[in-house]
């Protein structure tokens, strides 16, 4: 019920914006007393948060905490239902896991598993994510949507758009997607996506989708072995990113492209995403659990799959490599 109050109170808040709002104005909007009121605006001020009372006016945040809070994301949150039930951890193990487990106790949609490090983070074919404390976005997300199990892939791609939308907005960098869950900066990579499943054979009961985003680290930060092909924003900005805020730009441009998807299906997806790859009209090398393909990257399907030219004219679908370019 305290956490129930607080949300409302920093809902209130980002509806406010730049005013003031009374102690009896927030006790009405929240259902609580006043006495509540003033509780909760000094366990907000003991977080990080600076707040301005003004006799006769009321209160309204200045000022966020440095360091990132659940409430902090919160507050501002245009969403409706992505990241609304929103779990906040110091460090985990994996938040996939966490997600797994909740979304096997029935987790509403749009909920979110966010840690400030992970200790086992993993990207695709199971390889290492190196998650450091404080310095990234690693973050899970539960989605129940209604599509045949062969269109999970799909959310991939629409993921991939979504964060590079949001890294444009939040950063102000042009983003670049690689087939089909690398999104590069300047030609390195600064974010990973990775789609698991819990499922029936016909049908599919929710979609885990990892996001690992490098935010603020610093080159020293990334293992000798990644220094060369992983970046972070703040690297290729020159200043470090507000996480709270490419977090919750995240979380409006996936909600608007999934409620799109949901109507109209992949294509308008996939004209998006096709106007941020890198790969299409280029020569790469698709490595495949069996074999290496090389040929001209000619775009993608309606369904997502890769295209791929060989010299010989041939055209392969390729459904799940590792691209080099």
């Amino acid at each position: 019920m305290q956490s129930e109050l607080r949300n409302k109170m920093l809902d209130a808040f980002t509806k406010a914006g730049e005013s003031y709002l009374s102690g009896q104005h927030l006790a009405d909007l929240i259902g609580c007393s006043r006495t509540a009121v003033w509780k909760h605006i000094e366990e907000l001020r003991k977080d990080g948060f600076e707040i301005e009372a003004v006799r006769k006016k009321g209160y309204r945040i200045i000022k966020t905490p440095k360091k990132m809070t659940a409430d902090e994301i919160r507050l501002g949150l245009t969403t409706e239902f992505i990241g609304r039930n929103l779990y906040y951890e110091e460090s985990v193990e994996s938040t996939q896991r966490i997600a797994h487990q909740l979304a096997s106790e029935n987790a509403p949609e749009g909920t979110v598993i966010l840690a400030e490090e992970q200790r086992a983070g993993k990207g695709r074919m199971d390889r290492k994510w190196h998650s450091p404390k404080y310095t990234g976005v690693w973050m899970s997300m539960i989605l129940k949507p209604n599509i045949p199990l062969t269109k999970a892939p799909q959310l991939t791609l629409l993921t991939a758009v979504a964060v590079a939308q949001a890294i444009e907005e939040a950063a102000g960098l042009s983003a670049e997607i690689k087939w089909p869950n690398d999104i590069l900066i300047n030609g390195k990579k600064v974010t990973g996506i990775l789609t698991e499943l819990q499922a029936e054979a016909d049908r599919i009961h929710s979609v885990i989708i990892g996001i690992g985003i490098n935010v603020n680290q610093k080159q020293a930060d990334f293992p000798i072995e990644l220094q060369e092909k992983a970046s972070s924003l703040a690297i290729e900005k020159g200043e470090d990113i507000s996480r709270a805020g490419l977090i919750k730009s995240i979380f409006k441009h996936f909600e608007k492209l999934y409620l799109l998807y949901l109507e109209k299906g992949f294509f308008p997806i996939k004209l998006l995403w096709e106007g941020y790859a890198v790969s299409i009209g280029k020569t790469i090398k698709a490595r495949t659990l069996t074999k290496v393909i090389e040929g001209k990257a000619l775009g993608i399907t309606d369904e997502g799959v890769l295209k791929l030219e060989d010299q010989t004219g041939e055209i392969h679908h390729v459904y799940s490599a590792d691209i080099e370019l």
